[in-house]
């Protein structure tokens, strides 16, 4: 079974998704961090982030791990080519450029391709921004997080914190680094941020963590129930 989670920058969709497939007992599949991970070797190599197939050629290259702590069932770790840069990916520099990188086609194309062959090993939940429209097209769950986004930039500097990358922005550069994600992600011309037509669209600015977990466990039994009919 694949659980899609899809959603705008701070809806919540990586704490949701990392908390489902730890109760599930699901692998966790974290497609932003594979995108961020590029942007990294892409920025330590000096590769311009307009230049696709420069891009799409370290994409392909480049090996990107996710590494665990013992007794832990959810990645800690993300590496490239065995190097930890799960603190790199979550910088200022990083969110200011994965937007671009991720809008090429060709990097997309490569980056799937690994995320499909990850998904087909176990039962899945995967979140990003076209996982049930593009990814994962028929995965037995899609949802849609969102949220106001003066809460999602609240949450964006709570993520930062938690990486001990707190200061780096405050709320307002953080709200408007937000919506130009926002806009670069929704209008960008190859996979836009989109809710599936199937999707269940769930809004979190007045849900606790508990609550939306509790929804998506809900929305699981039903289908599994189902399927099991």
């Amino acid at each position: 079974m694949i659980i899609a989670i899809d959603g705008p920058a701070g809806s919540g969709k990586s704490t949701v998704a990392r908390r489902i497939a730890e109760l599930l007992g699901f692998h966790y599949l974290d497609t932003g961090a594979m995108y961020r991970a590029v942007t990294v070797a892409a920025l330590k190599r000096g590769i311009g982030l307009e230049d696709e197939s420069a891009l799409a050629g370290l994409a392909r290259a480049v090996r990107i791990d996710f590494g665990y702590r013992p007794g832990e069932a959810l990645p800690s770790q993300v590496l490239i080519d065995g190097e930890d840069v799960t603190r790199a990916i979550r910088l200022p520099a990083t969110d200011e450029g994965v937007s671009r990188v991720a809008s090429l086609p060709e990097v997309r194309s490569a980056l799937v391709a690994q995320q499909c062959a990850l998904a087909a090993q176990a039962d899945t939940v995967v979140e990003g921004r076209d996982i049930g429209t593009v990814v994962f097209p028929d995965a037995e769950l899609k949802v849609f997080l969102t949220a106001d986004p003066k809460v999602r930039a609240r949450r964006r500097i709570e993520q930062n914190e938690a990486h001990d990358i707190g200061g780096e922005l405050d709320r307002r550069s953080a709200y408007e680094a937000l919506l130009a994600r926002d806009e670069a992600d929704s209008n960008r011309a190859y996979s836009p941020l989109a809710a599936a037509p199937d999707a269940r669209v769930l809004d979190t600015t007045d849900l606790t963590l508990d609550e939306v977990i509790a929804r998506i466990l809900t929305w699981t039994a039903e289908i599994r129930k189902g399927e099991a009919q």
